[in-house]
Parts: C-alpha cells; sequence; structure tokens
C-alpha cells in the first residue's frame, strides 16, 4: 500500500471510541476522513542549529478520575470551561456554577504581583484546587550564528504549583533577566492558559503570541491578569517567527468550548524538522502530515516530536487507538518525547513498538519514565 493510501486508511479506521475523552472533533473521521491529494508547497522557513526543550510541568492535573468526575457532573465536555468554577475563577456557588466575571473581581486586585493572597481566595472558592497543575515547557534555540533564543510554550494552571516549578526550572530568573523572548500560548484551555499571572508576576511585558479564536473571556483575562505587553494574535495557518522557527495554528474545535491550537516547527540543521506541540488536538496524523504538505525541511526527514500527542490522555485505551500508534512508524522519527497528555498507556506502547522513545526520570510528581516528565529535557541537533 502506497504512503497516501496508508494514511487514508489510518484517518478512515479511527472509530467513535475517543469521543467520550476528546469530543466529536479530535480524531473521528467526522472531520477529516480522508487527507486531500494536494502537491507539497515546500515553505521554506529557515533552520536552527540545535533545538532543547525542558519540560518545566507536564501534570497538567494530578488525579484523572478527580478531573473527570468535575467534568461529568458539571455538565460533560461541551460545557463552558470558565462556568465549571475550577480555579482561579471561583464564586463560590459550587461545580458548574461559576462564571469568569464573578471569579476575576475577587482576584483581580492581586493580579500579578500577591499570587499568594490571590491563591488563598481561590482555595476558599473554587472545586478541587489541590487537583490543578499546568503544562508549560521551555524551548531553547541555537541559531545558526550561534545565539541563544528561548520561548515558553503556556504557562500552566495553578498558580502555586506553577510558581514551585518555575522556580525549580529556574524560569523565575529568566523571565526577570528578560532572556525569554516570547510567550506562545498553544490554546485556550485551563491547564496551559489560567496560570498566566505567574508568567506575567516576573515579565508583565513579555510578547504574547495566541492562536486565532481566543474567547472575550480569554482575551480579557490576559489584561485582568497584568499584561503590559504585546500581544499577538496569529491566524490560522503558518506563521513564521524566526529563521528555523515557526508555529501552525490549526482551527480545530476542542471540549470544554475552546478554538484552535498552536504548535510549532523547527527545521534542524542536518538533522530535519522538529515538531513541538502543548496537546496536539489537531491530532498526531494531520500534525504530521500538515509538516509534510506545507514544509521543506533538511534531508526531508522528521527528526523529532515532542510534547501531548493525545491520543489517550485519560489513559483510557480502546483497539481503535492502536491504529494511531501504528501510523506513527510511517513517519520514521528519530526521536519521539511523549508527556502526559499522550497517557501513559499509549507512550508504553510506543516503546513496545520499538520507537525511539526518550524515556524520562518519573521526578517531581510525575508518574512514569515512559514520558519526559516535570524537569526532564530532549534535545535535537
Amino acid at each position: 500500500m502506497d504512503r497516501r493510501n496508508f494514511l487514508k486508511g489510518v484517518t478512515g479506521g479511527v472509530g467513535l471510541g475517543m469521543v467520550g475523552a476528546m469530543g466529536v472533533v479530535s480524531y473521528s473521521p467526522l472531520r477529516d476522513a480522508y487527507f486531500p491529494d494536494i502537491e507539497r508547497k515546500m515553505t521554506d522557513i529557515g533552520k536552527v542549529k540545535s533545538l532543547k526543550v525542558t519540560n518545566i510541568s507536564e501534570t497538567s492535573w494530578f488525579e484523572n478520575a478527580v478531573l473527570m468526575g468535575d467534568i461529568k457532573k458539571a455538565g460533560g465536555l461541551l460545557v463552558n470551561q470558565y462556568d465549571y468554577n475550577w480555579p482561579p475563577f471561583g464564586n463560590g456557588k459550587g461545580l458548574g456554577k461559576g462564571s469568569y466575571q464573578a471569579g476575576i473581581d475577587q482576584i483581580k486586585q492581586y493580579l500579578p504581583h500577591d499570587l499568594d493572597k490571590a491563591w488563598e481566595i481561590i482555595e476558599a472558592n473554587t472545586v478541587h484546587p489541590e487537583n490543578a497543575g499546568g503544562y508549560a515547557a521551555l524551548v531553547d534555540v541555537e541559531t545558526t550564528d550561534g545565539d541563544s533564543k528561548k520561548y515558553l510554550l503556556d504557562s500552566g494552571w495553578s498558580y502555586q504549583w506553577m510558581e514551585e516549578s518555575f522556580k525549580r526550572e529556574g524560569i523565575d530568573k529568566m523571565l526577570l533577566n528578560n532572556e525569554i523572548e516570547a510567550l506562545i500560548l498553544s490554546h485556550e484551555h485551563f491547564d496551559h492558559f489560567w496560570g498566566l499571572p505567574v508568567t506575567l508576576k516576573y515579565a508583565p511585558n513579555i510578547k504574547i503570541y495566541i492562536p486565532e479564536g481566543f474567547y472575550p473571556e480569554g482575551l480579557q483575562y490576559i489584561k485582568d491578569s497584568g499584561h503590559t505587553g504585546e500581544l499577538v494574535e496569529l491566524k490560522n495557518g503558518l506563521n513564521k517567527i524566526i529563521p528555523g522557527l515557526a508555529t501552525y495554528v490549526f482551527p480545530v474545535p476542542i471540549i470544554c468550548r475552546v478554538f484552535g491550537e498552536q504548535s510549532i516547527y523547527c527545521n534542524v540543521e542536518d538533522k530535519g524538522l522538529v515538531s513541538v506541540t502543548g496537546c496536539c488536538h489537531q491530532g498526531i496524523i494531520r500534525f504530521a502530515e500538515t509538516a509534510y504538505q506545507e514544509l521543506k525541511y533538511e534531508n526531508d526527514n522528521f527528526h523529532g516530536i515532542y510534547g501531548g500527542l493525545h491520543i489517550s490522555p485519560f489513559d483510557d485505551w480502546d483497539p481503535k487507538y492502536d491504529d494511531l500508534v501504528i501510523s506513527l512508524k510511517n513517519y520514521d522519527f528519530d526521536k519521539i518525547g511523549c508527556n502526559h497528555c499522550t497517557g501513559i498507556v499509549c507512550a508504553n506502547k510506543f516503546i513496545d513498538a520499538g520507537y525511539p522513545v526518550i524515556e524520562g526520570t518519573a521526578q517531581f510528581r510525575s508518574k512514569d519514565t515512559a514520558y519526559l516528565g516535570n524537569g526532564d529535557t530532549i534535545e535535537f541537533g
């Protein structure tokens, strides 16, 4: 079977078993039954010398059962995330009875300078604040002329947990010293975005890139969190940031009334393309296939992928998901780095299949060495 027909078969074969965990549009043939046959664009984004990713926190939440229980009791996967009464937007009225405005009114005066006081109020008024963690990673690029360019991918969820994680990895000092070029927000979800004040506490004027599709609450939260710098809303499709590094905004509906995800493509000199993602709600096949269709990269090689590959983040494995595990082989990655959003079961299936998975240390509350956990790093080039 040729490559194109193989991909069609894989994509068309993914069943509806994922609907319960990801929503109807994440991996279902209802969205993309087949990829169109188009000529490769071969867009040149330039190249970098090397790339290092540090996992600041992959622990978006600490217990799957608690998170899914909250979602179910509040009305399900399509409920507006700002209504759940999760931290930080709590009004004390209980699960599913929250609102952005009522929650932010209680803490706005303390953002971003006094997060300890804000968190005291949050703990008293929100549902399961102890379960909130967050996702954030440091993307450190070495340019072809030897300069270092650092980017923060996402800002987590819990103020308390992200403060601890930032200090553990020295992100607080990097922000204070203006060593980080910009904050790239992958999408509007609670575990990637709601910890924004922790970043702004140390760098209120940092440049922020967001994908097209943020809701009014999300745009207002950036202001209410104390941001004083440039906010850049990137349109759907390819967006060049610096030579060798670009983001791609995928217009995809996601659970909890979120729309659009932004991921990173980086062309590493003499090695090939590295793809970095927060969650990959667009789907791993679409993520890799978009790179193949859109970009020119070294040796026409997929050198590596890192991040949440969003196949089974709640470890609710269905045999149909094996199609996605099998399909990954077709791209022949040199290195694969997973985090919790990939799912422990899925990461172990990658390892069992013999894929070049870079394993982690399971430290700082990360649960398994099958993926790169908190404080772990992966290098390309």
